[in-house]
């Protein structure tokens, strides 16, 4: 699992005109999935990110994690993570998960974060044409692989 993780002061997802979900101060975590993914994957990444230490603590470090600060998070599928650029102009996303594979990690995913993170996680809609915004706080903008842990 490939993941972008942002610190936001807010965020929203509206599809068709519609905002479907929304938080205030937290994280918003864009994840593309993998065919060679699986439950330990979900459980390394969710406890990783859980306890990322990004949001400031009272000296303005960032020493502080989402559970510590009670902030919100927001979840969002995002196949165009896994896009090859080597050969030409044109992205290949050969290696991102077809959706009968990336749908039902992308809910174990975010159920696995939410159990973590102590409550419902926002989230935006599998396969759907969202409309994200954000402000990035910092900007700070964190890269995780699962698939590079070792």
């Amino acid at each position: 699992m490939r993941t972008v993780i942002q610190r936001v002061t807010r965020a929203s997802v509206t599809i068709d005109g519609e905002i479907k979900s929304q938080i205030n101060k937290g994280l918003m975590i864009l994840v593309g999935i993998e065919d060679k993914d699986a439950q330990e994957d979900i459980e390394w990444l969710s406890k990783k990110i859980i306890n990322l230490r990004v949001f400031d603590d009272e000296n303005g470090v960032m020493n502080r994690s989402i559970l510590d600060i009670q902030g919100e998070i927001m979840v969002v599928s995002q196949f165009t993570l896994h896009a090859s650029t080597k050969k030409g102009n044109r992205p290949s996303y050969i290696k991102a998960s077809k959706p009968d594979i990336a749908i039902p990690l992308y809910e174990a995913f975010c159920a696995e974060i939410s159990q973590q993170l102590g409550r419902k996680v926002a989230t935006g809609e599998f396969g759907a044409d969202m409309k994200i915004e954000l402000v990035n706080d910092g900007p700070v903008t964190i890269l995780i692989d699962s698939q590079a842990r070792e």
